[in-house]
């Protein structure tokens, strides 16, 4: 990420987490501790954050002033290796 301050700033509801969670064990008897979600929505958040920079980088490169679903389609697969 950039060396400013983001901009954008977000927040996953814990619900929504504990829910993405859930529908990913596929199992009702699993569940997701407290400190899990927690930790699951920190880093969902900072994906969202990352991909939000790379695609205003790449906006920036393109020398456009709005960020489109091409420049997210152009920064994903690297964003996805690098999460991995």
């Amino acid at each position: 990420m950039s060396k400013n301050k983001p901009i954008l700033k977000t927040k996953f509801k814990e619900k929504t987490v504990e829910e993405l969670l859930q529908s990913s064990l596929g199992d009702d008897k699993c569940k997701a501790s407290g400190d899990a979600v927690k930790l699951s929505g920190w880093l969902l958040e900072v994906f969202v954050l990352e991909a939000a920079e790379r695609a205003r980088s790449q906006a920036h490169v393109e020398n456009t002033p709005k960020i489109d679903t091409e420049h997210l389609e152009k920064i994903l697969p690297q964003l996805l290796l690098d999460f991995c």
